[in-house]
């Protein structure tokens, strides 16, 4: 019988071990953590536990935040400055009581008087005046399903930066050239991009980011005021967790039946070792720690097993 939730995998396992024949002398609550063990090794080193995915994200910028929904009073491109702070910021765009702003000097105080400069309206900042975007952060916060970011996609011209529209290179060649290669050899075209990829390696280098699965947090070593604006989308290339809940397939994995079932066996044999040697009615003569050692052999060898066979190789790393 295929298994199809998270309750068919714990009766599975419980049915491996003897139940209902033999009694489990292990909690419910134990049960669910070493389930919760046998998944988290599974996502993290089995290759059927993740997927490559591409995550996409739009950039966010420092908000000023009003008591009240009156940021349509502002206009777009004037600087706003703080009545008793003297901090300023670029507006860029006006939502509600939120103002989006760039930019920003000086660190605005709770509940002080903010006036535009080209509008002179006047409006009164809340208790949490001030807001940090993704921009000013330098980082973005990432879904917790992550388990890791391998690149950050380029794209814009070949010198770096902003894209320069009419000004950028493969504009450019396609505006002026492409048209040329509807009656001649595609040769031209295909040296040509080569010497463009290479002229974007030498000039345009990946993105240099910084990531950490316990944090969330994407760190994009560059300036990003410079490099992005507010609005602008970042794409990279991840690696998922797979969710079981969505993919119910998971619970029927014969790699994680095996585990989660050697799991559970342990935490018996840890339950019952306190009881070593006790004489039950009958003559029985309980043995946990027989339980416990045979759970953490077959442990050691599924493990050794998941490196051997289920495992992906790591990045080859030349240079």
């Amino acid at each position: 019988m295929a298994l199809s939730s998270r309750q068919e995998l714990i009766d599975y396992c419980l049915r491996r071990l003897g139940f209902p024949v033999i009694e489990i002398n292990v909690d419910e609550d134990q049960i669910s953590d070493r389930v919760d063990d046998a998944l988290q090794f599974w996502q993290e080193y089995h290759f059927d536990g993740t997927e490559r995915t591409y995550v996409k994200h739009k950039l966010t910028g420092s908000t000023v935040n009003l008591q009240a929904s009156l940021a349509s009073n502002f206009e777009v491109g004037e600087i706003i400055t703080g009545n008793t702070s003297g901090a300023t910021a670029n507006v860029v765009s006006l939502d509600g009581n939120d103002i989006s702003v760039e930019k920003s000097k000086g660190t605005f105080a709770a509940s002080e008087t903010i006036t535009g400069s080209n509008t002179d309206y006047t409006a009164t900042l809340s208790s949490d005046p001030y807001t940090k975007g993704d921009i000013e952060n330098g980082y973005v916060t990432v879904s917790n399903n992550i388990l890791n970011i391998v690149r950050l996609f380029k794209f814009g011209q070949i010198m770096g930066g902003k894209s320069d529209g009419l000004f950028d290179v493969d504009y450019q060649f396609a505006l002026n050239d492409l048209y040329n290669l509807l009656s001649a050899d595609v040769t031209y075209y295909a040296m040509t991009k080569t010497h463009m990829s290479t002229l974007e390696q030498l000039f345009r280098n990946e993105r240099a980011i910084r990531w950490n699965r316990k944090t969330n947090k994407l760190h994009i070593d560059a300036d990003l005021s410079e490099t992005y604006d507010i609005g602008d989308y970042i794409v990279a290339e991840a690696y998922a967790i797979l969710d079981p809940n969505e993919y119910t397939e998971v619970y029927d994995d014969m790699f994680l039946k095996r585990y989660a079932t050697a799991q559970i066996k342990r935490q018996w044999g840890e339950n019952m070792k306190k009881f070593q040697g006790i004489q039950m009615p009958g003559g029985v003569t309980l043995n946990g720690e027989t339980i416990y050692q045979e759970a953490v052999q077959e442990i050691a060898q599924i493990e050794e097993e998941m490196q051997l066979k289920y495992e992906l190789p790591p990045t080859l790393m030349v240079g």
